[in-house]
């Protein structure tokens, strides 16, 4: 007879039994096809309930730890017998996490100011789609996003890059890296691509990842090397044309020309347009994208809202020429689309109401404020004579070549000692370049003003010594 000790007052009866049928089935001591206690039997040997070992009698029915033969009872399932492992409180298994740096201040990350996006607005426009949209937000998305916000993003690359591009030529993701990865499996994983050296290091990764054949050319002062590209065997480019990271060399018109020219000679090859903060250029009107001055069809174009709005959001999208779209809904229309109906929804009243238009203007204006400020802490400060600023007003970063003989190794190493932290050119490099080196990132988007005459007078410290004497 079954008989089991039910002290746990906080679990109930049903659950317990369950789990003392359960571990005497596991370790063997109840045998296979072996017939179980009646229920009236084990609830009053038990002193429980008849209805709380029925309960349990189905739980392990309906897990298949027992089974029932009518008008005769319930018996044990064969199952392969498993001892039990002791649990140790003292036991742990941690998992390997990247250690988190211990900084105060970072001159190169590419976070967005977090009091510069429109909170009020934002609600608002989710209170009015949460109201009038219900039906709306529960459908299926398709895969390539919702009509409205694509015929937002279509109206808003007309005006702002005059591009004339469908509605149904746009790809929504979450996030660059996932429409990469749709572009690899669009193109062909057989392809041997290409990015700029330097670059956006997470590229080579993203290829790598997906076991993909990539050469990395370098650059010059108009951007990618022509020759370079020409002797490259590539069959896909990857390139920042308009404000290149981390360089920001802003690709000139016949850079471009001869770009599409490369493109036009095979009809394997095609150019990945990377815009990412495009609405940040104020030196002049920006220049006209290779997806509107392509005549072939040869032009990818990818952008992101993260650094116009914020990089939690995560929405970026890209707009493919026609006949690539039409292979995109014939191969890989299958996949879900990742970002939500309600942000969708809420990012597209955004741009059609004029939101996303005033916002731009307004952190165009702040961004511009800040990287003048910046620039005269720098000039005011101790290290002035000690360095020179490498910049094209355009983005939201600009490049700051140190006079020092240390390495840049030693620089980053030095600061981030002192809880500052700096990113040198040198390693978005895939290939040793000593010509970069002393060049370092700096990124005001985020950047504390207040904070910025200390830190600089730190840095004076710590990388020229001499200056106090």
């Amino acid at each position: 007879m079954l008989t089991y000790n039910f002290k746990d007052k906080k679990k109930p009866l049903y659950l317990q039994a369950y789990e003392f049928i359960k571990s005497d089935i596991l370790s063997g001591n109840l045998k296979s096809n072996e017939k179980l206690p009646s229920k009236r039997t084990f609830a009053e040997n038990n002193g429980v309930s008849i209805i709380t070992i029925q309960n349990a009698y189905d739980l392990l029915l309906s897990e298949g730890f027992v089974y029932s033969k009518p008008r005769s009872g319930y018996y044990v399932s064969k199952i392969q017998s498993l001892k039990p492992t002791e649990k140790h409180s003292g036991i742990k298994h941690p998992v390997d996490l990247p250690a988190k740096e211990d900084i105060d201040i970072d001159l190169s990350s590419n976070i967005i100011n977090p009091y510069s996006f429109p909170f009020s607005i934002w609600a608002k426009l989710s209170r009015q789609i949460i109201s009038n949209l219900e039906r709306e937000l529960m459908e299926v998305c398709p895969g390539n996003g919702t009509y409205e916000l694509r015929s937002a993003i279509s109206s808003h690359l007309s005006s702002f890059r005059g591009m004339s591009v469908s509605p149904d030529q746009i790809v929504i993701g979450a996030g660059t890296e996932y429409l990469y990865s749709l572009i690899l499996q669009l193109l062909g994983f057989d392809k041997l691509y290409s990015t700029e050296n330097p670059g956006y290091d997470k590229l080579s990764k993203i290829y790598s990842q997906y076991h993909t054949k990539c050469k990395y050319l370098d650059m010059d002062d108009n951007g990618i090397s022509i020759n370079a590209l020409n002797h490259s065997k590539a069959s896909v480019v990857h390139i920042c044309p308009n404000h290149h990271f981390p360089t920001g060399i802003t690709m000139p018109a016949s850079r471009r020309y001869e770009i599409l020219e490369w493109a036009s000679r095979s009809n394997d090859r095609f150019i990945i347009e990377d815009d990412y903060d495009s609405e940040f250029r104020t030196n002049g009107k920006p220049i006209p994208t290779l997806f509107s001055m392509d005549q072939r069809e040869k032009v990818i174009y990818i952008n992101t809202f993260s650094k116009s709005l914020s990089p939690t959001i995560r929405i970026s999208y890209m707009v493919l020429p026609c006949s690539l779209a039409s292979q995109y809904y014939k191969k890989l229309s299958f996949y879900s689309c990742t970002v939500s109906n309600f942000e969708q929804y809420t990012l597209a009243a955004f741009i059609k109401q004029g939101y996303f238009e005033k916002h731009i203007n307004r952190m165009r204006l702040y961004y511009s404020k800040q990287r003048e400020e910046l620039k005269e802490i720098l000039i005011n400060s101790s290290l002035q004579g000690h360095f020179n600023i490498i910049d094209n007003e355009s983005g939201l970063h600009f490049l700051i070549k140190l006079d020092t003989s240390l390495s840049d190794k030693t620089v980053y190493t030095r600061l981030l000692k002192n809880k500052i932290k700096i990113a040198p050119l040198s390693q978005y490099f895939q290939t040793e370049d000593k010509s970069s080196d002393h060049y370092f990132i700096i990124n005001y988007s985020n950047l504390d003003m207040k904070k910025m005459p200390e830190v600089c007078e730190t840095i004076a410290s710590l990388l020229f010594p001499s200056h106090e004497d």
